[in-house]
């Protein structure tokens, strides 16, 4: 959410920030706050104007009666009375005004970075950089469901049983595998100073709305029925809820953290659930890095949060490239973000296994999220997140990259002691 001050000052900014995200139908939106806020703001210093009349009159009363004045006491207290009702009136008008103006600029998309690309999908992304060599064996490599049930390592059909499609049994050494991977990957980050968490995973409506667009919402979260709860999509949504309607000392910014949990998601969408496979499912596990910043520290919090995730996989032997989402990529809440892509050596392409994100002041503007300086003054930071590694996205890459000719598994050096061993074999 974008500081209402912009709008009233700067509309046609906000107007062009939204062509540049390819979504004229929400310009209007601009002009149908700027129109709210001047209503609000003028029915705002009406009822300041009568609570202070009121008060000044309601005064007076007592020196009237003092005096003997009854009548006059009288007539003023029926005037006090209609100014009350009056009052009431305004001041519902007020928060309805107040109510509506938010609900708009929560639909308004954050201000983009200038150094974002302008393109209208995912299929205008840039690339920034390259890790590692591209690798392609002389011997073809299996998809990655027939890679683990040649090692006993999964089993969908059951799961298709007790819970139908977007489910897997992970089993045997392809389950210890993954284990070790977010193991790996938690180490990896306390390592690099980040505090570890595991967080609720259900969260209330009122952080839901505060840390992601509704457009967002509606294809991913699942509502607990009866309940304002829903199921978390990544713990990225509770950990930066953890500091709601909360004001920090700005002596204890940046705070880096990083957080383990399951992760629930409908995937509805274009992309559906796949039948057969472990890419787009309705549950995973997922390690996450967060940061809450002050502003100008932002951008360089945000390639040192990528590189961490370029530096995991690489560590791993895997090949990885980094993607800048162009403009009508972003998700609304975004001000930047990069994507950061595996190798696979089966398709011979680059997908996506994460994906760092800065959005400005916007989660913290709208959780009510504040920094106190030393002087008393109060600011919203920035908050930045990013996955560390999201298994089973991360199981098909290392499996494709570490696949031996005979079906075995390498595993690299830096995972050996988590694995207790060189190589997983059927």
């Amino acid at each position: 959410m974008i500081d209402i001050k912009l709008i009233r000052t700067n509309p046609e900014l906000v107007k062009e920030n939204i062509k540049k995200k390819f979504q004229e139908e929400k310009l209007e939106l601009v002009d149908k706050v700027v129109e709210l806020d001047k209503l609000y703001r003028a029915t705002k210093t009406e009822c300041d104007d009568l609570r202070n009349k009121r008060k000044s009159m309601s005064k007076t009363i007592g020196g009237l009666m003092a005096k003997g004045q009854k009548d006059e006491a009288e007539r003023v207290k029926a005037e006090v009375t209609g100014i009350g009702k009056t009052l009431e009136e305004k001041e519902a008008l007020e928060v309805r005004l107040e109510s509506d103006i938010r609900e708009i600029m929560l639909v308004i998309p954050n201000i983009i970075d200038e150094s974002v690309p302008i393109g209208k999908n995912d299929s205008e992304n840039v690339e920034v950089e390259k890790f590692g060599e591209p690798f392609v064996p002389d011997f073809e490599v299996p998809y990655h469901v027939d890679i683990m049930e040649n090692l006993n390592g999964i089993d969908i059909d059951s799961a298709r049983k007790t819970s139908g499609n977007g489910f897997y049994y992970l089993c045997g050494d392809i389950a210890l595998l993954q284990s070790a991977i977010l193991s790996y990957a938690r180490d990896f980050m306390v390592d690099r100073g980040f505090t570890y968490y595991i967080p609720p995973f259900m969260i209330r409506s009122d952080v839901v709305t505060g840390v992601m667009s509704f457009a967002e919402m509606e294809g991913m979260m699942y509502k607990i029925e009866g309940e304002d709860l829903y199921l978390i999509g990544t713990s990225e949504h509770s950990m930066i809820g953890k500091f709601i309607d909360t004001i920090i000392p700005e002596a204890e910014l940046p705070k880096t953290l990083t957080s383990y949990s399951p992760c629930f998601r409908k995937e509805v969408g274009a992309h559906g659930i796949e039948e057969r496979g472990v890419y787009r499912i309705h549950q995973f596990e997922k390690q996450e890095m967060i940061v809450v910043c002050k502003p100008e520290e932002s951008m360089d919090w945000f390639r040192k949060l990528y590189t961490n995730t370029v530096d995991f996989f690489r560590s791993l032997d895997i090949p990885v490239r980094t993607l800048e989402c162009c403009s009508g990529d972003l998700a609304d809440l975004k001000v930047k973000s990069i994507d950061v892509e595996a190798w696979s050596p089966r398709q011979k392409k680059y997908f996506e296994v994460g994906s760092c994100s800065n959005l400005g002041d916007a989660q913290a503007r709208r959780l009510e999220i504040r920094v106190r300086t030393e002087d008393g003054a109060k600011y919203f930071p920035h908050t930045l997140n990013n996955t560390v590694v999201a298994p089973p996205r991360m199981l098909i890459a290392f499996l494709e990259n570490n696949l031996n000719q005979d079906g075995s598994i390498r595993i690299p050096q830096a995972l050996q002691r988590y694995m207790r061993k060189e190589v997983i074999k059927k």
